[in-house]
Formats: C-alpha cells, sequence, structure tokens
C-alpha cells in the first residue's frame, strides 16, 4: 500500500498527515479541536480533505483518546470527547470515501515507536507515555496487542496504591496517579511548601508560590539545580521504575519505550527510572534486564502509528 493518512486528535488541535512506508511525513495540516462531538468529526474530515488534495490516499488511520472497540470502528468512550458507543470508522468513511482505521491513540504512538523510532530491532515492547495521565501499548511478537474487547494497555489505570489518590476514572490509587505530569506537579507542590529554601529558582519562576509552580518551571529549576525539582523528578521516577518492574514480570519485553511531556527532559528522568526500575525488578540480579530507551518520535509518533496501522489494515 502506497501513501496514508495518519489523523491525531488532542486536547486542542487535530493533525492530518500524509505518511509513507518509511513512516516520513510529508504534509500536514492542523484545525483546532472543536468543543462538540459532531464538530470533531467534521473537523476530522475537513482535515483528511484538506491534506489528500495533492496526494493518492489508500486508507486512513485515526487515534482516538479512549476505549475502541476490537474492529477498530467504534469508539465505546472518550474521556474527553462526549463519544459513547461513537461510530467513527462508518461515519468518517462514509464522507471521505476511504477505508478508515481507528485505534487509541496511546496504541498509535506506541506502533510509531515501534515501526519508526525507538522500537526498531525489537520483537517485544512495551511503551508507556508520561504525559497529564498515563497511557501506554503493547507490542508483542511484532504485533500490536488489543486484548478480546480492544481496551488492553490501560496501565494509568492499574491500582497501585489500595485506597490511594482518587483518579479521574473513579477509581483510586490508579498508577497515574504517582507517575505522570499531574503528579510531578504536585511532588514539587508538596515539597515546596515543605522547604521553600530549598526551592528558590523554582519558586522565583512562577509567581513566588508553591500553587504558581506549573510543570515548565520543574523542568527548568531542575536543569538549574534546584533541589526541590530534582527530587520532584526523582519522586515521579521511583513510582514509574516500580511499575514498569511489574510490567516486566507480566510481558517480559526486550525493551521499554518511555515517552510523552515527561520524557522530554531526558537523563533527568529516565536515568532514575532505570535505578528504580533495576530496583524494583523481581529477580533482577539473575535474569536478563529490559533496555528502558526513550522515545524518539516526540509528537509525531501518534500520527505516524496511525497512518501505519491504516497501511496494515
Amino acid at each position: 500500500m502506497g501513501l496514508t493518512i495518519g489523523v491525531d486528535i488532542g486536547g486542542t488541535k487535530i493533525a492530518a498527515g500524509v505518511v509513507d512506508e518509511e513512516g516520513t511525513i510529508l504534509e500536514t495540516y492542523k484545525v483546532p479541536t472543536p468543543p462538540t462531538a459532531d464538530g470533531v468529526t467534521d473537523a476530522i474530515c475537513a482535515a483528511v480533505s484538506e491534506v489528500s488534495s495533492s496526494h493518492t490516499i489508500e486508507a486512513v488511520g485515526i487515534g482516538a483518546a479512549g476505549y475502541v472497540d476490537d474492529k477498530r470502528a467504534t469508539v465505546l468512550f472518550a474521556p474527553n470527547i462526549n463519544w459513547r458507543h461513537e461510530p467513527l470508522k462508518d461515519k468518517v468513511e462514509q464522507r471521505i470515501g476511504m477505508p478508515v482505521v481507528v485505534e487509541n491513540d496511546a496504541n498509535c504512538a506506541a506502533w510509531g515507536e515501534y515501526r519508526f523510532g525507538a522500537g526498531q530491532g525489537h520483537d517485544d515492547v512495551i511503551c508507556i507515555t508520561l504525559g497529564t495521565g498515563l497511557g501506554g501499548g503493547i507490542i508483542i511478537g511484532n504485533k500490536l496487542r488489543r486484548g478480546r474487547f480492544g481496551v488492553a494497555a490501560e496501565f494509568g489505570h492499574i491500582r497501585v496504591v489500595p485506597d490511594g489518590l482518587l483518579c479521574g476514572c473513579g477509581s483510586q490509587g490508579c498508577w497515574e496517579q504517582y507517575a505522570s505530569g499531574r503528579a510531578l506537579v504536585r511532588y514539587a507542590k508538596q515539597r515546596a511548601n515543605a522547604t521553600p529554601e530549598n526551592a528558590a529558582v523554582l519558586l522565583s519562576l512562577g509567581d513566588g508560590t508553591a500553587d504558581g509552580i506549573e510543570g515548565k518551571h520543574i523542568s527548568e529549576a531542575a536543569r538549574a539545580g534546584d533541589l526541590v525539582a530534582i527530587d520532584a523528578f526523582r519522586e515521579l521516577a521511583r513510582w514509574a521504575g516500580a511499575g514498569l518492574a511489574d510490567l516486566a514480570s507480566l510481558f517480559d519485553p526486550s525493551a521499554f519505550i518511555v515517552g510523552g511531556g515527561v520524557s522530554d527532559e531526558g537523563d533527568l528522568v529516565l536515568d532514575p527510572i532505570r535505578k528504580s526500575f533495576k530496583r524494583w525488578l523481581v529477580g533482577g540480579a539473575w535474569r536478563p534486564h529490559a533496555q528502558v530507551l526513550a522515545a524518539q518520535l516526540g509528537g509525531k509518533a501518534g500520527l505516524v502509528g496511525a497512518a501505519d496501522l491504516a497501511r496494515q489494515g
């Protein structure tokens, strides 16, 4: 199959891109994400129409945040869009006249990294995305593993602390409450309140108070040597690495790929994640260790992965 289009539905924008068989994006088009479910469908079709006007396109892949059914056609539930059993594949296909595949956005990003990014050369890869929440994807035996009903790899909602912090999903103690961008900000605020003398740089980047701390401030302060910011990253990494150790017991991959906005800090966060993973890996002194790798495609992974999954059919 030749050229395909990948669509990445974000909270603020919808991006569509023409992608070739090597994972190269040839053309992109972005539109703001509308506030209504029907508006999102309209925007997807408009973006696809725009980028396909000067190319011969074979199929379209759509990455959607939420639960997608086993037929990769219906969005069963989307947390940020009012989609409940939304027949997105059929709706878009009828309007654009091309085959459409719908997939969970984290699965798309995982597949993109596996095919064209950090996962190249590996047959068995587990991906996690450390963003606002925590998502993931499973590739075992060179295949994306979606589970019987299509909703596997919701790693962020594995309960790691019984009766722990309340999660947006309604449960308590979910992994993403301890290893995510939101968790990082919470750690920094707590520590800055407790020991403001160790957070001078961090506090100076906001409004001078712990409540004014944002994720971008933590990154900048940590690079400048701020003790509280560095410790916040270490706490996030402790939870992330321990979770990867548990996933190793389940899947035994050759590599973990860590993506998402938090991972953009590179070794500042990846080195302590690797140390935590080694610390908590059961039988770690006697068994092979999976590599913990930084994602390579950044924000393009979901779009590229969606396009390639459309090519796979």
